[in-house]
Protein backbone atom coordinates (compact mmCIF):
# COMPACT_ATOMS: atom_id res chain seq x y z
CA UNK A 1 0.00 0.00 0.00
CA UNK A 2 1.32 3.36 -0.43
CA UNK A 3 0.78 6.05 1.97
CA UNK A 4 0.08 9.98 0.79
CA UNK A 5 1.18 12.61 1.98
CA UNK A 6 1.26 16.48 2.00
CA UNK A 7 4.17 18.26 3.47
CA UNK A 8 4.48 22.06 3.62
CA UNK A 9 6.49 25.10 5.72
CA UNK A 10 5.27 28.67 6.55
CA UNK A 11 7.58 31.44 7.69
CA UNK A 12 6.45 34.52 8.52
CA UNK A 13 8.46 37.28 7.32
CA UNK A 14 10.46 34.52 6.16
CA UNK A 15 12.68 34.07 8.10
CA UNK A 16 10.71 34.52 11.36
CA UNK A 17 8.02 32.59 13.41
CA UNK A 18 7.98 29.59 11.07
CA UNK A 19 6.23 26.35 10.82
CA UNK A 20 5.78 22.50 9.41
CA UNK A 21 3.28 20.01 9.24
CA UNK A 22 2.37 17.43 7.30
CA UNK A 23 -1.01 15.85 6.67
CA UNK A 24 -2.61 12.88 5.48
CA UNK A 25 -6.13 12.76 6.66
CA UNK A 26 -8.08 14.98 9.56
CA UNK A 27 -6.97 11.92 12.00
CA UNK A 28 -3.18 11.68 10.47
CA UNK A 29 -1.05 15.06 10.98
CA UNK A 30 1.43 16.71 12.47
CA UNK A 31 3.18 19.84 13.08
CA UNK A 32 5.69 22.24 14.55
CA UNK A 33 7.77 24.96 14.36
CA UNK A 34 10.19 27.46 15.34
CA UNK A 35 10.34 31.11 16.55
CA UNK A 36 12.82 32.23 14.21
CA UNK A 37 13.37 30.00 10.90
CA UNK A 38 12.65 30.20 7.05
CA UNK A 39 10.35 28.84 4.99
CA UNK A 40 12.70 26.25 3.44
CA UNK A 41 13.76 24.92 6.73
CA UNK A 42 9.88 24.53 7.71
CA UNK A 43 9.65 22.49 4.06
CA UNK A 44 12.23 20.31 4.58
CA UNK A 45 11.51 19.55 8.10
CA UNK A 46 7.87 19.20 7.55
CA UNK A 47 9.44 15.58 5.03
CA UNK A 48 11.43 14.66 7.46
CA UNK A 49 9.18 14.81 10.40
CA UNK A 50 6.62 12.79 7.93
CA UNK A 51 9.30 10.08 7.10
CA UNK A 52 10.11 9.55 10.95
CA UNK A 53 6.75 9.63 12.05
CA UNK A 54 6.09 6.46 9.43
CA UNK A 55 9.05 4.81 9.87
CA UNK A 56 8.00 1.59 11.28
CA UNK A 57 5.34 0.63 8.45
CA UNK A 58 6.15 -0.64 5.32
CA UNK A 59 3.47 1.30 3.47
CA UNK A 60 5.42 3.13 0.46
CA UNK A 61 5.13 6.87 0.78
CA UNK A 62 4.02 9.23 -1.98
CA UNK A 63 4.94 12.87 -0.33
CA UNK A 64 3.10 15.63 -2.17
CA UNK A 65 5.38 19.41 -1.82
CA UNK A 66 5.11 22.73 -3.66
CA UNK A 67 8.48 23.14 -2.88
CA UNK A 68 10.66 22.42 -5.93
CA UNK A 69 13.88 23.33 -3.49
CA UNK A 70 12.77 20.52 -1.10
CA UNK A 71 12.13 18.44 -4.22
CA UNK A 72 15.26 18.53 -5.99
CA UNK A 73 17.47 18.62 -2.71
CA UNK A 74 16.68 15.35 -1.95
CA UNK A 75 15.90 13.21 -5.54
CA UNK A 76 18.85 15.59 -7.40
CA UNK A 77 21.66 17.33 -5.70
CA UNK A 78 21.74 15.57 -2.00
CA UNK A 79 23.44 12.54 -3.55
CA UNK A 80 26.28 14.62 -4.81
CA UNK A 81 26.29 17.20 -2.27
CA UNK A 82 27.30 14.20 0.47
CA UNK A 83 30.41 13.50 -1.68
CA UNK A 84 31.88 16.53 -2.02
CA UNK A 85 31.62 16.78 1.79
CA UNK A 86 28.19 18.70 1.89
CA UNK A 87 29.13 21.24 -0.22
CA UNK A 88 27.66 22.76 -3.86
CA UNK A 89 29.67 22.95 -6.86
CA UNK A 90 31.00 26.33 -6.27
CA UNK A 91 32.76 25.00 -3.17
CA UNK A 92 30.54 27.46 -0.56
CA UNK A 93 28.62 24.92 2.06
CA UNK A 94 24.93 23.30 1.68
CA UNK A 95 22.94 26.08 3.59
CA UNK A 96 20.40 23.74 6.14
CA UNK A 97 23.61 20.77 6.59
CA UNK A 98 21.90 19.40 9.93
CA UNK A 99 17.87 19.01 8.39
CA UNK A 100 19.61 17.14 4.73
CA UNK A 101 21.82 15.30 7.02
CA UNK A 102 19.13 13.94 9.16
CA UNK A 103 16.85 13.56 6.07
CA UNK A 104 20.05 11.54 4.52
CA UNK A 105 19.55 9.03 7.49
CA UNK A 106 15.62 8.58 7.69
CA UNK A 107 15.51 8.00 3.89
CA UNK A 108 17.76 4.81 4.04
CA UNK A 109 16.05 1.63 3.31
CA UNK A 110 12.47 3.73 2.50
CA UNK A 111 10.28 3.75 -0.80
CA UNK A 112 9.19 7.16 -1.38
CA UNK A 113 8.86 9.36 -4.35
CA UNK A 114 8.06 13.15 -4.55
CA UNK A 115 4.99 14.81 -6.60
CA UNK A 116 5.17 18.49 -7.35
CA UNK A 117 1.50 20.39 -6.63
CA UNK A 118 1.00 23.67 -7.29
CA UNK A 119 0.92 25.69 -4.05
CA UNK A 120 -2.16 28.15 -3.04
CA UNK A 121 -3.91 25.85 -5.72
CA UNK A 122 -7.18 24.59 -3.95
CA UNK A 123 -5.14 21.16 -3.53
CA UNK A 124 -6.89 19.67 -0.83
CA UNK A 125 -4.15 17.86 1.08
CA UNK A 126 -1.56 20.57 0.55
CA UNK A 127 -4.01 23.14 1.54
CA UNK A 128 -4.54 21.55 4.62
CA UNK A 129 -0.71 20.89 5.28
CA UNK A 130 0.03 24.88 4.33
CA UNK A 131 -2.96 25.97 6.98
CA UNK A 132 -1.48 23.62 9.73
CA UNK A 133 1.92 24.83 9.18
CA UNK A 134 0.85 28.47 8.73
CA UNK A 135 -1.15 28.22 12.17
CA UNK A 136 2.12 27.33 13.87
CA UNK A 137 4.00 30.15 12.63
CA UNK A 138 1.00 32.46 13.43
CA UNK A 139 1.18 30.64 17.31
CA UNK A 140 5.01 31.52 17.61
CA UNK A 141 4.49 35.19 16.70
CA UNK A 142 1.39 35.64 18.92
CA UNK A 143 3.03 33.39 21.44
CA UNK A 144 0.15 30.57 21.78
CA UNK A 145 0.08 27.20 22.29
CA UNK A 146 1.27 25.13 19.25
CA UNK A 147 -1.17 22.88 17.64
CA UNK A 148 0.97 20.22 17.15
CA UNK A 149 -1.99 17.42 15.59
CA UNK A 150 -2.58 13.62 16.42
CA UNK A 151 0.71 12.55 14.70
CA UNK A 152 0.98 8.95 12.49
CA UNK A 153 -2.29 7.43 14.39
CA UNK A 154 -2.91 5.02 11.48
CA UNK A 155 -0.12 2.85 11.59
CA UNK A 156 -0.12 2.66 15.60
CA UNK A 157 2.62 2.75 17.79
CA UNK A 158 6.20 2.83 16.74
CA UNK A 159 8.03 -0.51 18.63
CA UNK A 160 9.52 0.19 21.57
CA UNK A 161 13.52 0.26 21.23
CA UNK A 162 15.47 -2.36 22.94
CA UNK A 163 17.66 -0.19 24.96
CA UNK A 164 16.92 3.20 26.92
CA UNK A 165 19.03 6.15 28.61
CA UNK A 166 17.29 7.70 31.02
CA UNK A 167 16.98 11.44 31.00
CA UNK A 168 16.19 13.27 34.35
CA UNK A 169 15.02 16.92 34.09
CA UNK A 170 16.47 19.02 36.63
CA UNK A 171 13.86 20.55 38.88
CA UNK A 172 11.92 23.58 36.98
CA UNK A 173 9.28 25.80 39.08
CA UNK A 174 6.41 25.22 37.52
CA UNK A 175 4.78 27.99 35.40
CA UNK A 176 1.91 30.09 36.55
CA UNK A 177 -1.22 29.25 34.96
CA UNK A 178 -2.62 31.70 32.50
CA UNK A 179 -5.87 32.17 34.19
CA UNK A 180 -6.15 33.50 37.43
CA UNK A 181 -9.26 31.44 37.90
CA UNK A 182 -8.99 28.33 40.12
CA UNK A 183 -9.24 25.25 38.59
CA UNK A 184 -10.28 22.08 40.17
CA UNK A 185 -8.61 19.21 40.83
CA UNK A 186 -10.49 16.98 38.18
CA UNK A 187 -9.62 19.57 35.77
CA UNK A 188 -5.79 19.24 36.30
CA UNK A 189 -3.85 17.44 33.32
CA UNK A 190 -0.78 14.98 34.08
CA UNK A 191 1.59 17.85 34.21
CA UNK A 192 -0.62 20.68 35.70
CA UNK A 193 0.03 21.07 39.88
CA UNK A 194 -1.99 22.89 42.07
CA UNK A 195 0.54 23.92 44.54
CA UNK A 196 3.39 26.49 42.80
CA UNK A 197 6.10 25.04 43.40
CA UNK A 198 9.27 23.26 42.22
CA UNK A 199 8.51 19.79 41.14
CA UNK A 200 11.07 16.84 39.68
CA UNK A 201 9.91 14.90 36.26
CA UNK A 202 11.63 11.92 35.03
CA UNK A 203 11.58 10.16 31.69
CA UNK A 204 12.79 7.31 30.45
CA UNK A 205 14.05 7.42 26.08
CA UNK A 206 15.49 4.69 23.98
CA UNK A 207 18.49 5.68 22.44
CA UNK A 208 16.92 6.67 19.53
CA UNK A 209 14.61 8.67 21.32
CA UNK A 210 16.69 10.57 23.10
CA UNK A 211 18.53 11.21 19.74
CA UNK A 212 15.88 12.72 18.19
CA UNK A 213 15.21 14.85 21.52
CA UNK A 214 19.10 16.07 21.06
CA UNK A 215 18.76 16.58 17.35
CA UNK A 216 15.13 19.01 17.98
CA UNK A 217 16.58 20.67 20.61
CA UNK A 218 19.45 21.73 18.79
CA UNK A 219 17.40 22.84 15.56
CA UNK A 220 15.64 25.09 18.31
CA UNK A 221 18.72 26.47 19.56
CA UNK A 222 17.94 25.05 23.11
CA UNK A 223 19.37 22.76 25.66
CA UNK A 224 17.29 18.78 25.46
CA UNK A 225 16.66 19.97 29.40
CA UNK A 226 14.51 23.15 27.71
CA UNK A 227 12.87 21.22 24.87
CA UNK A 228 10.88 18.64 27.33
CA UNK A 229 10.34 22.03 29.86
CA UNK A 230 8.45 23.07 26.62
CA UNK A 231 6.97 19.92 25.79
CA UNK A 232 5.05 19.62 29.55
Amino acid sequence: MTITAAADGSALGNPGPAGWAWYIDDNNWAAGGWKHATNNQGELKAVLELFRATAHVDDDLLVLCDSQYVINAITKWMRGWKAKGWRKADGKPVMNLDLLQELDEALVGRKYRFEWVKGHANHPLNEAADSRARAVSEAYQRNATIPAGPGFVAGGPAPAASKAAPVKATPVKSAPAKSTAPRASADLGLFDFEVDRPHTVQVTLSTEELGRLKRRATGRGVSPEELLRDLI
